[in-house]
């Protein structure tokens, strides 16, 4: 497994990040999740690829996935070994502040994710969205107090508009607070929108891009059509990956996959890595396949033609995923 550097950051990451949103509890919302025995290979498998970056969420499962990933990483090596991530933004509980930025929010909700992941610290605190009802000032300042009191070690930010994250940044630079490091972002052969702003945006500061949804939650792993259990039961599949103009670009990865000889999965996500902007793709897996596919497209080399090719079909979407 190869390694880089996490943006400007002296830290090293995988160059895949394992993501863990496929584990905890079973929920109407996503009826498909494993558990903690399903999980344990996987996991395993994941380190021993060389995978060191875990990256999970407090509303995963509803806490449940950070449960899980507390138990697995204390099997896999020593803490300062991994490198972990989690988020915060969304509901954990009913009422006035279960959700969102505010610092009553973000200093209740570090500790909670750390309790669950069993751990006094996080690698890598991300908020999971855009807060328009909290001052940009509140988030930063909480953020930076939770840097400070060892809780965290860098902060990064997930899906918004560029002038949302600008503004953030900005809030941090003119007070001295930490800045964020690292922005998580859906990228993918299906979904291409960040091209326009946010990865150039990241490119000129030196952000680290961790796509999240890089095989468009399967559907570029698969011939056009074909029905998984995830597919046909995640409720947030049904809302952000059913557009019938994919079609033609699944069908060119397709193509690809078929004249290299290999997968379409591993032709999908080595058409992410080999953007020079992209630090680690995401990867959510709930088969080995899903893992071996993943780790062997780090060192899968699409030719000029086949990105081309691949390319070609995109038409542009509606800006989506904040």
């Amino acid at each position: 497994m190869k390694t880089t550097r996490l943006g400007k950051t002296g830290l090293e990451v995988s160059r895949i990040c394992f993501g863990c949103m496929s584990f905890g509890k079973q929920t109407d919302e996503r009826p498909w999740v494993l558990g903690l025995e399903e999980a344990r290979p996987l996991y395993k498998r994941a380190w021993d690829a060389g995978i060191n970056f875990f990256d999970t969420a407090n509303v995963y499962a509803q806490g449940t996935s950070e449960e899980i990933t507390g138990v697995m990483l204390k099997e896999l090596a020593p803490r300062q070994e991994i490198v972990l991530a989690t988020k915060v933004f969304g509901r954990m509980r009913p009422g006035p502040n279960g959700q969102g930025l505010s610092r009553a929010a973000i200093l209740t909700e570090i500790d909670n994710s750390l309790r669950r992941l069993g751990t006094d610290y996080v690698d890598l605190y991300q908020i999971h969205r855009f807060d328009p009802f909290t001052p940009v000032e509140e988030t930063m300042q909480a953020l930076n107090d939770v840097v400070r009191a060892g809780k965290a070690r860098y902060i990064g930010a997930s899906s918004m508009w560029a002038w949302q994250f600008s503004k953030l940044q900005h809030a941090a630079e003119v007070n001295g607070w930490t800045k964020f490091v690292s922005m998580q972002n859906q990228v993918s052969l299906t979904y291409r929108e960040e091209e326009r702003e946010m990865l150039p945006l990241c490119d000129d500061q030196g952000i680290a891009v961790l796509p999240w949804s890089p095989l468009a939650g399967g559907k570029l792993t698969r011939p056009w059509g074909t029905e998984t259990k995830r597919a046909t039961t995640d409720r947030y599949n049904k809302s952000m990956y059913e557009k019938t103009g994919d079609r033609d670009v699944v069908e060119a990865a397709e193509a690809v996959a078929k004249a290299r000889k290999t997968s379409m999965a591993q032709v999908a996500m080595a058409w992410v890595l080999q953007k020079p902007v992209v630090t680690s793709p995401i990867i959510g897996v709930s088969k080995m396949s899903h893992l071996e596919d993943a780790i062997a497209a780090v060192d899968f080399e699409l030719t000029g033609d086949d990105v081309k090719a691949l390319e070609a079909p995109y038409k542009s979407l509606h800006v989506a995923g904040f």
